[in-house]
């Protein structure tokens, strides 16, 4: 896997085309987490604490967040849901067929799919949360504040797997 270039998002975007920009970056930074990474690291589990947490389950966490939040609830498209609800560990567990490409590509699908999601709606509007009425772009940021802080988690797993650190 060949690292990606993650700029930062321009200087004179509107703060919807930050959000966006910064959505990218924070989602080539977790793709750029795997790098180096073998299959059976991709996996590891080095929390004691956590025991379902590897760097393949907090992608497919992600994913699993971008769906629910920005392809069903906000662009309120008819698709699978990646949740469970009799077991809250689901997205975290890597079946064996599943690999860091096809984990990426999944990754980056519904990436592209919350593109065209974001880029459609009006972000003024509001949809139904969790706790009732919530505006869209106060959605989309706490959907981009839970991406940034699992990402944070992806760099302290990665971090005691292998010692590798940075962005």
């Amino acid at each position: 896997m060949a690292l990606r270039d993650r700029p930062w998002p321009d200087d004179d975007l509107t703060l919807q085309e930050s959000v966006v920009g910064y959505f990218q970056f924070v989602h080539t930074t977790v793709v750029n987490k795997l790098d180096g990474l073998t299959e059976e690291q991709a996996r590891a589990t080095p929390l004691p604490t956590s025991p379902v947490m590897n760097p393949l389950g907090l992608v497919k966490h992600l994913t699993a967040v971008q769906r629910q939040h920005i392809q069903r609830t906000i662009g309120g498209q008819d698709l699978p849901s990646l949740w469970r609800s009799d077991d809250h560990d689901y997205e975290f567990r890597i079946g064996p067929d599943e690999t860091v490409e096809t984990v990426i590509a999944a990754y980056d699908a519904e990436w592209a799919l919350s593109q065209q999601t974001l880029a459609k709606v009006d972000w003024s509007a509001f949809v139904t949360g969790y706790h009732g009425p919530v505006r869209i772009e106060r959605f989309v940021a706490d959907v981009l504040q839970e991406s940034a802080r699992h990402l944070g988690h992806l760099d302290i797993v990665r971090e005691l797997i292998d010692g590798a650190t940075g962005e």
